[in-house]
């Protein structure tokens, strides 16, 4: 597994990260300590998870993957991984905290304490917003809408916050996720005029048919010299063949959760999926291996964030993940992206 430096840190990391965020849903604590012996096993030493997992999610589950991470964590050399973690912003989940989501100095610190505690670590490696704080167009949605404005804490706020963690040791360095390029943007120049740390990474969902970061953001990613945590790079399964013609095997995501991944269910999503493969068929590989193969080509990478609900589907996902895809195939898909520039949104 290679590895790489992410830029503006210290933190050396897979080119995979393992995403957790089934565990304590479709995965119990023995199948997750499992594929992180696994991922372990193959050079994977980055992990992500966040304060809201398992998804779907539910007030009666939230908090039980950071807690099924941390008892695995527990017996591990800490120094040899990578934890990533996420607050959650406000309007979405109100029961965390009951309600108490504004991204204030407070919250912002209650949550990493609250993180650490269920991780048993001392020190979280990558403390990310999982969404903005501001209104701004969410999960698939495209389209800014200024009526929804809300009151709420302003991003020098919790740049300052991010900034007393870093001091505090609690946290080495913070990222954004689900955001904007104006968002990016503001984060760099506030903590740049507040003379303290600005975020390093943008987690973002990426993938053949996501690509919003392809243009302003990879502008910004390039000027601002961060690089790209990409999520759902299998478009939550769409990429893989198993949906393929509307199937939706027993005990698979959207079988089980009919509100799930809504973006990765539009018709023309599964229009490109299916072009995809037969794409991937033609140049002999899997559809697994194009798809991921493709986001390992993107040169703002940083990591793309692998998950899954069985060790022998992580174990073919990671070995899909060192893919290398020749000039000619990348140019079939630069073809087949004339066609389906960003289906998912």
């Amino acid at each position: 597994m290679k590895t790489r430096t992410l830029p503006g840190t210290d933190l050396t990391v897979s080119e995979v990260c393992l995403g957790t965020m089934t565990w304590g849903e479709q995965n119990s604590e023995a199948d997750a300590h499992a594929q992180l012996d696994l991922a372990v096993a193959r050079g994977v030493n980055f992990i992500d998870t966040a304060e809201m997992y398992p998804v779907p999610p539910m007030a009666s589950t939230q908090g039980r993957t950071e807690t099924i991470l941390g008892s695995w964590l527990a017996r591990q050399r800490r120094q040899d991984l990578v934890i990533a973690t996420k607050v959650a912003g406000p309007g979405r989940r109100d029961w965390i905290r009951d309600g108490r989501n504004d991204l204030t100095r407070e919250i912002i610190a209650e949550a990493a304490q609250t993180s650490l505690d269920r991780l048993q670590t001392d020190t979280i490696d990558l403390f990310q917003i999982h969404w903005p704080q501001r209104n701004v167009p969410l999960f698939g949605a495209t389209e800014f809408d200024p009526t929804k404005e809300r009151e709420g804490p302003g991003i020098a706020e919790q740049v300052e916050a991010m900034a007393a963690l870093i001091r505090a040791g609690r946290i080495r360095h913070y990222g954004l996720s689900n955001e904007t390029a104006w968002g990016v943007c503001e984060f760099r120049r506030v903590a740049r005029e507040l003379g303290v740390p600005g975020p390093v990474t943008l987690q973002n969902s990426y993938s053949l048919v996501c690509r919003g970061v392809d243009a302003d953001l990879a502008e910004v990613l390039h000027r601002e010299r961060m690089s790209l945590l990409a999520y759902s790079p299998l478009a939550g399964g769409m990429l893989t063949g198993k949906y393929a013609a509307g199937a939706r095997p027993a005990g698979s995501r959207y079988a089980l959760f009919e509100g799930v991944g809504l973006r990765f269910r539009k018709p023309i999503v599964e229009e490109a999926a299916a072009a995809y493969a037969a794409l991937a068929r033609r140049c002999g590989l899997s559809p697994v291996q194009l798809a991921l193969g493709y986001v390992k080509s993107r040169w703002y990478l940083g990591a793309m964030i692998l998950g899954a609900t069985s060790v022998a589907q992580l174990d073919e996902d990671i070995a899909a993940a060192t893919t290398d895809l020749d000039a000619a195939t990348l140019a079939e898909i630069a073809q087949l992206q004339q066609r389906y520039p960003n289906p998912a949104g």
